[in-house]
């Protein structure tokens, strides 16, 4: 099963999840599960509007990102210009995060907003094969699309949390007898929620390392980049930021926590490593 249709499959259940859940709390507080239905996805699609034309600036601003123009660094900005071309994509905005830690991430909701940004901190360990393989990976999200994708996951699991909240507070201070059902229901959703979106983003990023790695022609490179930021990051996660951001980066900054595979935001990096190292076997054929 491609990576397509295993993305539409998980947000056709999170669809239904998010149906189910307006069932149980318009039938529960409106009489109506209809009307609990219509709100419940109402709100999900202002929610959505938001994140759509606002997430890349809120996320460019919250991790003080700062464009740059080719003379303040030509080295990194060539390698976008020549990565877009190979992917033929314009050209992206080009930042750089004023970090240690060596990371990267793109952001913006099509190709005309597009941004990619890199820390400084992966500036000065990777080699210019290894920056290209990093960059190559970030078109890969811009062509495809991954951060509109991403966007709605995100905004569809914290319409869940939201709503599942609001419903806890109202069963705690109403009159009303509690519904075990619905109790029960408004405790887990949100962890299902969380569950649905960081399986999406895993897919995601699976298929940008392996478009990374044709863009590239260099599928060994990325897989050398990404086994030195993860030893980085691990070393010394990221600690003053919001780990909800995690599914951003090309590989996760943060801690990682004692769920580490069902709530990851990527996929094992070994797993990573071993599909790039397969690749470029298959490119030495070519």
């Amino acid at each position: 099963m491609g990576y397509r249709t295993k993305t539409l499959g998980l947000f056709g259940f999170m669809l239904i999840f998010m149906v189910a859940i307006g069932y149980l709390i318009g039938g529960y507080f409106m009489g109506n599960w209809i009307a609990g239905t219509i709100v419940f996805l109402i709100i999900a699609a202002v929610m959505n509007l938001v994140s759509y034309f606002y997430g890349h600036k809120f996320i460019l601003k919250h991790y003080n990102a700062k464009p740059i123009k080719e003379s303040d660094h030509p080295t990194l900005f060539n390698t976008v210009r020549e990565i877009s071309y190979e992917a033929d994509i314009e050209m992206p905005k080009v930042a750089i995060l004023p970090m240690s830690i060596p990371n990267a991430f793109a952001t913006g909701r099509n190709e005309d907003n597009a941004v990619v940004a890199v820390s400084q901190g992966l500036l000065n360990i990777l080699d210019k094969e290894e920056l290209k393989g990093v960059i190559a990976h970030e078109v890969a999200h811009i062509k495809n699309r991954d951060m509109l994708v991403m966007s709605v996951a995100a905004t569809l699991a914290g319409a869940v949390t939201f709503m599942a909240r609001m419903v806890w507070w109202q069963m705690l201070f109403s009159r009303r007898r509690m519904n075990p059902v619905l109790l029960i229901a408004m405790v887990l959703a949100p962890i299902g929620a969380i569950i649905i979106k960081m399986a999406i983003s895993r897919k995601r990023e699976y298929h940008a390392d392996e478009e990374g790695a044709r863009i590239s022609k260099n599928p060994n490179a990325l897989a050398d980049a990404l086994a030195k930021l993860e030893r980085s990051n691990q070393t010394n996660p990221l600690k003053k930021q919001n780990p909800t951001t995690s599914s951003l980066f090309i590989v996760n900054p943060f801690a990682r926590s004692a769920f580490v595979n069902l709530f990851s935001s990527h996929p094992p990096i070994e797993k990573r490593i071993e599909n790039l190292r397969e690749m470029a076997v298959d490119f030495s054929y070519l």
